[in-house]
This record gives structure tokens, sequence and C-alpha cells, in this order.
């Protein structure tokens, strides 16, 4: 194919039919003849004019069908995308030239390819590099010729989607021009030009660019006028302007906004689903505004029962749903249908390890349909009402009240379903006016959960479990015992969705109930349990969530004999099953973390074989990642998320299992691997590893200890408070090693003294960091004095106000003892914000008697030092109760 370059480029005829021929057989359903036509066409691509012939067949070969220039075009988009920066200048100048030449097609499908091969153009060589593109288009949109005007309007409102940041930082400003352009066709005979001319103007919202800003009052005005259009498109477009203008520009909106309420009340019940969902959205921003009391007061009555109406199923999600399938457990799961988990790392925190068990349980119910994991007008009605209760909390039950009556007990199922599901969206917003009827309402819900309907019996699970807290809080026979059984009932639900669903809501009852969950353990785990053997995949890994929430909320009250022996034989079997390489791991990972901890010694039967799967699954990937630096195009990067929850179950047992663990540390490279992991650059492999560290530190130090030249200074490089959590592992970390170190610990104290004081007076620390961070001070002063004490003026204040609302522990009395023991070597550092450290002490409700002892030296060493009148004016600036309770103390 030779590039003639004197006259216009023409194919060769024989090049022309080769490519035809290709075009025509990739269209062809069977596979081998497509991986035969992606040979010849990568071989085609060594030829410098192969994409004139595909843009040449694309636009100007008019005697073949739309579909076969279409894909022409489509293939030549793909040789942009890979190729772009490699074809010669005359090439390239062709292909564009002949895309705006084009741009006007009659064919509606060839002008939508020019558009898409146009932006992906501009995608790869940016505006900058065809200046001519935006001003041939701007001039297409005034061609008298409509395809024209509509071909461009596609190709811009496509650069715009892609493009809006670009467009307006550009320094030859082109929006100014383009945005005036634009309004103008707001008004246009075709209803697909007033359609692409709003959108091009609403990617330029949320950014608040100037272009728009200067116009905005114009823009607003013509959005009014097409309030009424008989377009679909048009409409969905308005209702998304509007949409964003309550986030960017609520000002502007405040003169029309009756009108505007009105508007989107009407359209968010639109016959068009797609535009009903988009105008229900605006109830969802106005919420989030400060204003949105003030603005719906008058409507409110009127838009709650619109709101209800769109959480009724619609016919085509039931069909969706597959809603009149009621048994379905013993159908296998589609693994297309199984949602990616993300695993959440361990973060430690003085008071408690915290898990998040309950990370994967979908908290709001509106994201409960799976199959239909899509958002519509269900769950945005039902998001709405849930946060405009939130809003006017008890005003709206007037309102709700007799609805709910109507349809709770409604005769059709898709009624009364709306109903609960209602009730569960209000349940945090009206719970004080709730409270009342609940008595009546619980007892019907727990009926509910035996409805005929697999839908009706789902969302019931759902919205007991927004009211499991009033449940929790009543006498167990007449709430708790019977919603529990009749919950566990339906976790061996015939139906899927409803085991789902039965589960997720047992899990936030476990959460609420904790340790009052006791007495019924054996009937729970027997139930759970009898799940493992009934349960298919996906809901197998929502069951190991709920087992893991169980044993986060009683603890140790599960070790027991005939409990272990329900629980781990199920759990053991599935993990001998599991090869290393199954991201199902994950999730049982994590559950058998939670058990670890819980059991205590009731898990050493099992520790071993554990603990060793865990420290190989940690060497298999660092092993694997070390051989994708050194070949990465022959060996993948690993999942490291293997690594990180099995660094995360390592730190369950090592909890759990305390000092037993010490035979398994000593018989394996775990501290090795760790000194790898705590470098990792992904921040989460480095949070696991700190956990671990601290774990271990206080479980077995005497293994931990030679390694802590090695691990100290790593541990300071990640004092960085950009990473929080990573942050929050190694400051509490370094806490347990000093406590262990004792005076050992002089050597690094300079290395860590200095990021901890920062971070303490660092603006808007996390209040958990900080906690952390003064804990481990006061732990370096109580080993260390002579080194920590001289800086006591740089953090003092801080330290107190960040410890004083932490609960009476030991890692308070051990930071405390730290900061005696500094005020004596320094009592200077602490004489100006002395109130500061009285209120800490005061803080206390009750502290060890040698504890107090040291207190009382200190604040009486003051007072004597200061004298009695002083004292009497310093002691007069303090609060009542915090005079009071030092005179009765510690008498002064």
């Amino acid at each position: 194919m030779g590039l003639q370059t004197k006259m216009a480029w023409q194919p060769e005829d024989n090049g022309l039919q080769q490519i035809l021929q290709l075009l025509k057989e990739s269209q062809s359903p069977d596979n081998a003849t497509q991986r035969n036509v992606q040979q010849k066409l990568e071989e085609l691509n060594k030829y410098p004019d192969f994409n004139n012939y595909l843009i040449f067949v694309l636009t100007k070969l008019k005697t073949e069908d739309d579909p076969t220039r279409s894909l022409s075009g489509l293939i030549l988009k793909n040789n942009v995308r890979a190729h772009f920066e490699k074809f010669p200048s005359e090439v390239t100048t062709f292909i564009k030239q002949e895309c705006l030449n084009n741009i006007g097609d009659p064919s509606p499908l060839i002008r939508a390819t020019i558009g898409i091969l146009v932006t992906t153009i501009v995608a790869k060589g940016e505006l900058r590099n065809w200046q001519e593109l935006l001003p041939s288009l701007c001039n297409s949109l005034d061609s008298d010729d409509y395809n024209v005007c509509e071909g461009a309007f596609g190709a811009l409102q496509k650069i715009c989607e892609d493009n809006a940041e670009d467009l307006d930082n550009d320094s030859t400003r082109p929006l100014n021009i383009l945005i005036p352009k634009f309004l103008q066709f707001f008004k246009h005979n075709s209803p697909k030009i007033r359609s692409h001319a709003i959108a091009c103007v609403n990617q330029f919202i949320i950014s608040r660019t100037q272009a728009l800003m200067v116009h905005i009052d114009s823009f607003i005005e013509n959005l009014f006028f097409l309030a009424a259009d008989e377009d679909t498109d048009v409409r969905k477009n308005v209702c998304r302007a509007l949409v964003m203008l309550v986030e960017v520009r609520m000002d502007r909106l405040i003169p029309q906004i009756n009108n505007i309420v009105e508007y989107m009340m009407c359209r968010t019940q639109d016959d068009d689903d797609s535009v009903a969902l988009e105008a229900c959205e605006f109830w969802l921003s106005l919420a989030e505004q400060p204003i949105c009391k003030e603005v719906l007061g008058s409507h409110i009555d009127r838009l709650i029962p619109v709101l209800v109406k769109g959480m009724k199923y619609s016919e085509i999600d039931i069909i969706l749903l597959k809603g009149d399938v009621e048994e379905d457990d013993m159908v296998p799961d589609k693994e297309s249908d199984i949602k990616p988990r993300f695993h959440k790392s361990k973060s430690h925190t003085q008071k408690h390890t915290d898990g998040d068990a309950d990370g994967e349980l979908s908290d709001d119910g509106y994201d409960d349909d799976d199959s239909l994991s899509d958002w519509n007008l269900r769950k945005c009605s039902a998001a709405a009402l849930d946060v405009l209760a939130n809003v006017f909390r008890d005003d709206i039950l007037p309102v709700l009240l007799p609805i709910l009556k109507e349809t709770l007990f409604h005769n059709s199922w898709e009624i009364k379903e709306s109903g609960i599901l209602v009730l569960g969206a209000i349940a945090e917003g009206c719970m004080t006016g709730m409270i009342p009827h609940l008595p009546e309402l619980i007892p019907y819900l727990i009926s509910c959960l035996g409805d005929k309907k697999a839908l009706v019996r789902s969302i019931t699970c759902w919205t007991l479990s927004r009211y499991a807290h009033w449940v929790v809080g009543q006498p167990h026979e007449q709430y708790l015992k019977p919603l529990m059984e009749e919950l566990l009932k339906r976790v061996l639900d015939a139906n899927k969705r409803v085991q789902e669903a039965a589960c997720s809501a047992f899990a936030t009852l476990e959460e609420e109930a904790c340790t009052e969950l006791v007495p019924y353990l054996g009937f729970i785990l027997e139930t759970l349990v009898f799940a493992f053997n009934k349960y298919q995949h996906k809901n197998l890994l929502i069951l190991y969530d709920a087992i893991g929430t169980l044993a986060d909320s009683v603890g140790h009250h599960l070790n027991k004999q005939e409990y272990v022996n329900m629980l781990m034989p199920p759990l053991i079997e599935k993990w001998n099953v599991l090869k290393d390489e199954d991201k199902d791991l994950f999730p049982l990972l994590e559950c058998l973390s939670s058990v670890a901890t819980a059991l205590q010694s009731g898990f050493l039967p099992y520790c071993e074989p554990v603990y060793r799967r865990c420290v190989s699954l940690v060497e298999q990937t660092l092993n694997q990642n070390f051989a994708n630096q050194t070949q990465p195009d022959s060996v993948d990067p690993p999942d490291k998320d293997f690594m990180i929850v099995a660094l995360d179950l390592l730190s369950g047992l090592a909890e759990g299992l305390e000092h037993h663990i010490d035979s398994l540390v000593a018989n394996s490279n775990i501290l090795k691997l760790l000194y790898q992991c705590m470098q990792d650059p992904m921040p989460e492999v480095r949070q696991s590893s700190f956990a671990l560290l601290g774990d271990l530190t206080k479980a077995c130090f005497q293994h931990v200890k030679p390694c802590i030249g090695e691990f100290m200074p790593i541990l300071a490089q990640n004092l960085n408070p950009e990473f929080i959590s990573v942050c929050n592992n190694a400051t509490w970390s370094i806490g347990e090693i000093s406590v262990k170190m004792g005076n050992e610990m002089q050597p690094y104290i300079t290395l860590v003294i200095g990021p901890l004081v920062d971070i303490i007076n660092r603006p808007n620390t996390p209040k958990t960091l900080l906690e952390n961070t003064a804990i481990t001070i006061g732990r370096l002063g109580l080993v260390c004095p002579p080194e920590v004490a001289p800086m006591l003026q740089q953090f003092i204040r801080q330290w107190c106000s960040s410890l004083r609302n932490i609960r009476d522990n030991e890692e308070k009395d051990s930071a405390f003892r730290g900061v005696c023991q500094m005020i004596n070597v320094n009592p200077g550092g602490v004489i100006q914000d002395f109130i500061f450290f009285c209120d800490a002490v005061a803080s206390w409700s009750q502290p060890k008697a040698d504890l107090k002892e040291m207190f009382y030296k200190i604040l009486h060493g003051f007072k004597n030092q200061v004298g009695e009148e002083n004292w009497t004016k310093f002691s007069d600036q303090f609060p009542q109760p915090l005079r009071e309770r030092l005179a009765v103390q510690y008498g002064v």
C-alpha cells in the first residue's frame, strides 16, 4: 500500500477489497474466524496507510451498509488509542480532516462513530494539537443541515464529558465562546439538539466553571423554559442540572425554589423511570443543604407520599429479581454475581483491636438487590426518605403514620413490602417518635418474617435490623428472643436472597446485643453451623462475617468446649478445602481471626496448622513479589491481600493465645518476614505488620527483642500522619515495645520522640491517633524520664487534653506514671500549663493507690511552691466541678 503524497490520498482497489472482506468476516459469530481477523488486523497495522483505508470506509464508502462502515471507524478508534503517536503526520491530518468534513453524515450511527473517534483523538493528542477542532464544530452548530448540527453537538457532548477540566484550563478560553453558544440551543426545535445542549453545559456545573457562572442566571432561566418539555432526554438533563445546582448555586435557585420543588415533585412521578430517578436525586441533594427544612417545610406533607409511592417494586424489578422464584437455595451461584470483597486491615487503638467485622454487610439496605445493584428509583426514594427523616425528625410522622397503617397491612404483597421498607427507612430519623408504636409493630414485623413471599421476608429482615438497638434494650422474653428465633429460621430460608438479608440482619443484632446473646449461644451456633452445609458460594462469604461478628460480640464467652466443638470443625474443613490462591480465604481468615481472639486458649488445638499456613501465605506473597520485581515480564505481581489477611490472623492468634504462641514463633521465620513486610510500599501491608509487631511484643517479647535494632528505624519512618492507620499502629507498637524494653529503650528515644511530638501538636489529628500518640509519649517517659522530660513543655498541654477523655485502663495508667516521672525531672516544663494537668488528673475515677500518691505529691508540691494566696488565685480559674473534685480527692 504505497503512500501517494502529490494528490489527495486514494485507496488502491485490491487493498480496499481486502479490508472490506475482513470487516465482513469480523461480524461472524465464529470464534476461530474472529481470532483470525484479529491477527490480520495486527499485521495490517504495519502499513502506514492502513488507517487511511479505515477512515475512507467510514466516511466515503457510502455503498457499504452502516454497520460495516461503523465497524471500520471503531477499529480505527482502537488503533488511535493504541498507536496514535506512531501515525505518520499526513495520515493524522487526513483522518482529522475526514472527521470534520463528515461530522454531518446522514446516518446517525456513522455520526456517532465519528464523534467517538474525535473524542479518542482529543484524548490522545489533547486539544492543543488540533487547533481547528472546536472552531469547526462550533461553526457546524449553525448549519441549516440538521445532520451537521446534530453530529457536531454529539461530538461536542462527548468532548465536554471527557475533557471538562482541560477545556476549563485551556489558555485560549474556548468555554467563553462555547457556553453562551450552547445556551442559544436550549430552545432549538429538535429535542435531540436541546438535549445535547443541556448535557454539554451540565458538564461544567459541579466544577463551578467561571465561564458558566457568568451566565448562571440565563442558564437557570432557560432550564425553567424547558421544564415542561415533551422529550424524555431533555427532562432528564433538566433534572440533572437542577440537582447539581442545589450543591453549587443554591443561592440562585432560592428565588424560584417553590416552583422548582413543585416541578421536581411532579418529575419524581414521571412516567419514564429514568427521568423519575434523576429527579429523585434532587431530594438527596437538598437534604444536605442547611436550608432544607426551611425550603421543604410547606411541601413535605405532599412530598412524602410521592417518595413512598416510588419505593414500591416496579414490575420490571420483580421480573429481574425473579420475585416469583421462591425456592432457589439448591441453585449454585454464578461466579459473576459475586461482588469482589475488600479486606479491612486491622487497626490498633489503645482500648481494643478494631477489625470492623461488619464492613461487608450493607448498612443501608438501599443496595440490597444485588441482581439490580444498579441504583434505581426504589432505592433512591428510600434513601431520600431516610435523609429527610433525619432532617425533619418526628415532624413527618403525622403524614407518615396514616400511610404506614394503610401500606403495612395491605392485601397486595408489593404494597405491604414497600410499607416495611418505609418503616426501615425512617428508623434512624424518627426513632423517638416511633418508640410508642414499636411494641405493636415489632411483633407484627416478626410475624412478617414468615410471609409466603421471599421479597417480603428479605426486606423485613433489614427493617428489623434497623430497630435492633431498641429491641435489645427491652426485656428479652418480649422481643429479643422471638426476633432471634425467627431470624435464625430465615438464616436457613429456602430462598438465597432471604438467607443473605437474614445473615446481615443477624450480624447487626449481634453488634447491638453483644454479651446479651451469651444465654442463646448454643442455639445460635447450631443454626450458623447448619447453614455451612446449606449455603451456596455467595452467602457462605456473608456467613463468615456473621460468625466473625458473633465472636467479636461475645468474646471469651465463646470459649466453652461444647461451642468450640460445634464451631471449629466446619471452619477447619473449609480451611482445608480452600487452595492458597483462592480469594475465599479472605473472609474465612478474617472470620478465624475474630474466632481465635475470642476463643483464646480454646483455639490451641487448631493453632498450629493455621499459624503455619499464615506464615506460608506471607512468604509466598513476598517471594512472588520479589520474582515480579526481578522479572516483571514473566511473573505477575502478587495479590497482597493474601499477605495482609494472613498478618491480621497472626495478630488474632497472638492476641488470643498470648504466651502460648511462643513455640510457634520460635520455630518459624516470622520475624524475618515481618522485617520485609514492614518495608512494603503498600500502606495496608505496613499497617497490618505493625499491628502484628505490637501483638507479638505483648505475647512473646523474647523473640522480638533481638530485632529491635533493625525494627526501630522503620517504625520511626512510619510516624507519618499522612497514612493515619499505618501511623496509628506504628505508634501503638512503639509504646508496647518501650514498656517491655524498660531503660534499654534509651538509644531509640531521639529517633521517635520528635515525630511523636509533631503529631500531637498537629491540628485536625484524628482522636484515636492523638490518644495513641499521647500514651506512647507517656510510656517513653516512664522508661526513660531523663531523655523525654526536657521536651515536656512542647507537648504537655495537648497531652493532657487528649487523655482526659479516655476511661481508666492499663494504658492510661502507664502513660500517667510516665508523665509524673517527667514532671519530677523537669517541673518547670509543666508550670505554664498546670491547669491542664490538674484537669487530666481529675479525669481519673479510680487511680491505683500509688499513682494517686504521685498525683498528690505533684499537686501539693506545686501548691507549696507558689504559696497559699497564689494557689487560691490560681484555683479560682478552675471550673467549679474541677475545683471540687481536686479538693475532695487530693485536699488542694
